[in-house]
């Protein structure tokens, strides 16, 4: 019968093992070893009995409370390099025995309050190797004082919850290293007696606060717990706020200075301690007066320089520290802001600016206008002030009925960036003191407020919203019944209009341009037009001045004028000699058609001459009886 039974209980327990699972039962504890198995998902038939779980080295992506249910013995559990980015409330819920958590290598963004809820005795937890940029502030309660190492490095944290890591008392390693940590709150460390390392490498500390911690060094022999702290790698400021720093003495460490400019790259231990100075502040420029009408908006503003920066503060005209609150708001850059002003809110102002070298003070003075808010001296209930367009004058001038006879608002010739503004006179019987205008746009819900003369009854707002819809009633100030009375108040109406939209520049430009084209191309013709001219005119001067060369004349012979004729000599024939080859502009003689008109002005000059000889040729042969023959050889 041994045999069959040592089967059965064998059977059993391989029935118990995961499949892709390693399971070792070593002295009364079993360890299931399911590390580089490609599982995407926690096996769910584990035995609840493990004591060691690996599952390292998988592609778990999520975790819940079905995956390590009733897993009350559970102690040792290893989820390193993973790709698990959510873990569900209280998914190590009934771990409670558990005393090492590995999450090292994964992907987590975000650590819930309840995420890491369940392993009240947790002793080491490992989260370094993450995406964390975001830690609860209740997500280590349940193992406070249990936990002994703490593992943050090499994630995105710029805050970590310091509340709850000052009160572990048993912590004895801290890793910070390579987050964004840019500042340390003020004794962080001052309960963790025995914390004996300390990892602050590759941040983004400038400055570190005071903290017994760090006093003890290495070689203190009266500390029961030397502590090991590291913080190089950071862009340290090396003035006075570290000469506390300075002072320990650690000359093995290679922490080097990042600024100021004079210190920059030396190393920290070898800076003497009078080299480590601080610049007391200095305001360089603050509001100096401010006036604003009541209910309205008001901004100081002071600006301080020092080394450190400055803290600004603000003292009210009651000599006390204006915090933040409903109605008033200091910002760290040294700017206050009072929402809605109040005739109390009027006085002076005084800014302080401080750092371990000094203080530095300025004075603004604020001064308020009031304006109307209720009352007219008498015992009516408080009507609409200045700062209540946004529900009741425009609830009053669309629903009361005594509001009927009043001269309605108009609101004309909108454009896209103003209006016109027109109103009645209102009640005669009523004095009037001032006009005031109260609007405000959908694109900013500040209410904007006009004040006009009594005299007049329209105003023109400009810089106007383009595209916008607005609201905007006029009231009617009358002047206080008595001397501790205020103003009275009375609505004439409310209007709704909206500002045409912006005009696109392209059009205006398109028009421009257009325009600049047609006078470029018109004046380009007129000019063109103007040199051809001016060429055509130049060419023919200059050919009418070729053609009008001096003529040449030659074998010119004498002529009578009524006289005998003297008998001309007989001379021998004889053949003329050969005539030169001349130019065509100087000859006038036969020039075989060279030049078309100097042969028409020889053509003219022979029908004139034969003209004139004709004439004396009758005259000769009635008086003298000589020869027409003879008269005509005598002309050229």
């Amino acid at each position: 019968m041994a045999p069959p039974l040592l089967l059965l209980l064998l059977a059993s327990g391989a029935a118990a093992c995961p499949l892709p699972c390693v399971c070792q039962n070593l002295s009364e504890s079993l360890s299931t070893l399911c590390a580089h198995r490609g599982l995407l998902f926690v096996p769910p038939n584990v035995d609840r009995r493990t004591v060691e779980l690996r599952l390292a080295d998988n592609f778990i992506q999520a975790l819940g409370p079905p995956d390590f249910r009733n897993m009350t013995g559970l102690v040792d559990l290893t989820l390193s390099r993973n790709a698990i980015t959510r873990i569900g409330a209280r998914a190590f819920g009934d771990l409670e025995s558990l005393r090492s958590l590995h999450l090292d290598g994964n992907r987590l963004v975000e650590l819930g309050t309840g995420s890491l809820r369940g392993p009240v005795n947790l002793q080491h937890l490992i989260l370094s190797g993450n995406q964390l940029g975001r830690i609860a502030p209740g997500a280590f309660d349940d193992f406070l004082d249990s936990l002994e190492d703490l593992d943050l490095s090499y994630n995105n944290l710029r805050q970590v919850p310091w509340a709850g890591i000052g009160a572990m008392p048993a912590l004895h390693t801290l890793n910070l290293d390579h987050n964004l940590i840019d500042a340390l709150p003020p004794g962080a460390f001052a309960q963790l007696g025995q914390l004996s390392r300390l990892d602050l490498t590759s941040n983004r500390l400038a400055t570190l606060a005071p903290d017994p911690l760090f006093s003890r060094g290495r070689n203190a022999e009266a500390s029961p717990a030397p502590l090991v702290l590291s913080f190089s790698g950071n862009p340290l400021h090396c003035n006075c706020e570290l000469l506390w720093l300075r002072r320990l003495a650690r000359p093995d460490d290679l922490e080097t200075c990042a600024s100021p400019p004079g210190l920059a790259g030396r190393y920290f231990w070898a800076v003497p301690e009078g080299e480590f100075s601080c610049e007391p502040p200095l305001i360089a420029r603050h509001t100096q007066r401010l006036w604003v009408l009541e209910g309205q908006r008001a901004t100081l503003r002071c600006r301080a320089l020092g080394d450190p920066a400055p803290t600004m503060h603000w003292v009210g005209p009651d000599d006390r520290l204006v915090g933040n609150s409903s109605r008033a708001r200091a910002f760290p850059n040294g700017t206050l802001e009072i929402g809605v002003t109040g005739s109390a809110d009027a006085g002076g102002y005084t800014c302080i600016a401080t750092n371990p070298a000094g203080e530095a003070t300025a004075r603004v003075e604020l001064r308020v206008l009031a304006l109307p808010h209720g009352g007219n001296g008498s015992t009516e209930g408080a009507r609409p002030g200045p700062s209540d367009i946004a529900a009741s004058a425009r609830t009053a001038a669309e629903g009361e009925g005594t509001l009927e006879s009043e001269p309605a608002v108009q609101v004309t010739e909108v454009t896209a960036t103003s209006g016109l503004v027109s109103w009645g006179p209102g009640r005669p019987a009523d004095p009037v003191w001032m006009f005031q205008i109260q609007y405000n746009s959908s694109e900013d819900e500040a209410l904007m407020y006009r004040i006009v003369p009594a005299s007049s009854h329209h105003f023109l707002l400009k810089h106007l919203v383009p595209g916008a819809n607005y609201d905007l009633c006029v009231l009617a100030l009358s002047p206080a019944a008595g001397p501790s009375d205020l103003a009275a108040t009375r609505l004439l109406g409310c209007a709704h209009f909206s500002t045409l939209p912006a005009t696109p520049l392209c059009h205006a430009l398109q028009a421009h341009v257009l325009g600049g084209t047609l006078t470029v191309a018109v004046g380009g013709v007129l000019v063109a037009a103007l040199l051809v001219f001016t060429v055509a005119l130049l060419v023919r001067g200059r050919g009418a001045g070729n053609g009008r060369l001096p003529l040449k004349l030659s074998h010119v012979q004498s002529q009578t004028n009524g006289g005998p004729s003297p008998t001309p000599k007989t001379h021998p024939p004889r053949s003329p000699p050969p005539r030169p080859q001349r130019s065509c502009s100087l000859d006038l003689g036969d020039t075989g058609g060279c030049y078309g008109y100097a042969r028409r002005l020889g053509g003219a000059w022979a029908r004139r001459s034969h003209s004139v000889h004709g004439g004396l040729l009758g005259a000769g042969c009635r008086g003298m009886g000589g020869s027409a023959e003879r008269l005509e050889e005598s002309v050229v």
